[in-house]
């Protein structure tokens, strides 16, 4: 299964009977799974229908899922409200005795609420069930076309990631040959630290010396970090060969590889392998970035 971006756009056309239909998908990164659809009155009874197939499909991202309808000789018709009419032209002539006013002309007379009502052609109940399973067989097209368009950018995204863990791996071998973490380097450190020690006090005690040197040996020993950051290499390789929805468990993993290159750069005291180390750091905030936008 490949890898699949949260990001996408897809767009689909249909007809039937009197109507044409126009669907258009656009998905953006999310935590979760959200479908927001925006349909015309009357066509209401599609949202069920579409949430559904496309929480068959989708796992993550926002979908906004737009849809125009428009119906061939569809003519709307003027009616005149013959009683508001009526009690409208009553009231006039009741006031006209009352106050000094001009009398009502037709148009005036006609922008009143009530008295025109523009009637909707009657619609045919088979016609308008066929356009609802034509108009959900176009959001279904659109849909796939939505997904398809995920997954070729998934498989880029893939890539980069992949490049990013070459990155990563790269500087890992660097920062474990780094000269200063070799043993010479380490006992010349320890050396110069124990002769600072020594300076303060000539009556040190050696049990502390001991302590300090052991400390200060730990300190400059980051073969643990290393072998975390290979294994978390070698799942990040695993879960981008699988695919699938692995963008929150990346996402996770981005956080571990960041919390070890951090470790690595505060024990060094060697400028390469802090160097290396920020450049680590570097590579993992890319490779968090990327995984932002996978399922």
């Amino acid at each position: 299964m490949a890898l699949s971006s949260m990001t996408g756009f897809a767009r689909s056309h249909g007809a039937s009977g009197p109507y044409t239909f126009e669907w258009e998908l656009k998905s953006v990164n999310a935590k979760g799974f959200d479908l927001r659809l925006r349909l015309p009155p009357g066509w209401d009874d599609l949202e069920a229908l579409a949430k559904k197939r496309a929480g068959e499909v989708l796992s993550r991202g926002t979908v906004y899922a737009n849809l125009n309808v428009k119906r061939a000789n569809a003519v709307s018709t003027i009616r005149i409200n013959e009683d508001v009419l009526a009690s409208v032209i009553k009231v006039a002539h009741a006031l006209a005795g009352k106050i000094d006013a001009v009398a009502p002309s037709i148009d005036g007379l006609l922008a009143i609420k009530g008295v025109i009502e523009v009637v909707e052609p009657e619609s045919n109940e088979e016609e308008d069930k066929a356009a609802r399973t034509a108009a959900f067989a176009a959001f279904e097209q659109a849909l796939a076309d939505l997904v398809e368009m995920r997954r070729r950018e998934g498989v880029t995204l893939g890539q980069v990631l992949s490049q990013r863990m070459d990155e990563i791996e790269r500087l890992a071998r660097k920062a474990e040959a780094a000269p200063g973490r070799k043993p010479e380097a380490i006992r010349a450190r320890l050396a110069e630290q124990i002769e600072a020690l020594l300076e303060t006090s000539d009556r040190f005690d050696a049990d502390r010396l001991n302590q300090e040197a052991i400390m200060i040996a730990t300190k400059a020993d980051i073969r643990e970090e290393l072998d975390r950051i290979a294994s978390h290499v070698a799942q990040a390789r695993e879960m981008i060969g699988k695919g699938g929805a692995v963008g929150r468990r990346l996402d996770f993993l981005a956080q571990e590889f960041n919390r070890e290159v951090n470790t690595c750069c505060s024990k060094s005291n060697d400028i390469e392998l802090t160097n290396t180390g920020l450049a680590m750091k570097n590579v993992v905030e890319q490779f968090r970035e990327q995984v932002q936008n996978l399922e």
